[in-house]
């Protein structure tokens, strides 16, 4: 695992500990609380910065980190992980998951009067 650039952190949300982390590299952390309010803004920035540093990395610790703003997005919504689950499990016995490998190329539009008056 390659050594922070915590440089590049600024105005982002950060993991509880990471002040800790970054004083042990001799740098000062400055910090501010996130409103209750902007929570899920700051949330949905740490996903889609999260997701393209794993598009990047393709790192099963990337795919880690974005799994903990997924928690964390859960548990601002108020969703308990085993609610979410039977989301999940749901939705995926509904629609399937991703085991057969389809990738949907085109939705072509049937003309029914053409199949009905063969």
């Amino acid at each position: 695992m390659r050594s922070p650039n915590y440089s590049s952190l600024s105005n982002t949300l950060i993991r509880d500990k990471m002040p800790k982390y970054i004083e042990k590299s001799g740098k000062k952390a400055i910090i501010e609380k996130v409103r209750e309010t902007d929570m899920i803004f700051y949330l949905n920035m740490k996903l889609r910065e999260e997701i393209t540093e794993y598009e990047d990395e393709r790192s099963v610790e990337k795919i880690a980190d974005i799994v903990e703003v997924l928690y964390a997005i859960l548990d601002y919504k108020g969703v308990s992980l085993s609610k979410f689950e039977k989301v999940r499990a749901k939705r995926a016995n509904q629609l399937g998951k991703y085991k057969e490998r389809l990738l949907l190329k085109e939705i072509v539009e049937e003309d029914l009067s053409d199949a009905s008056s063969q």
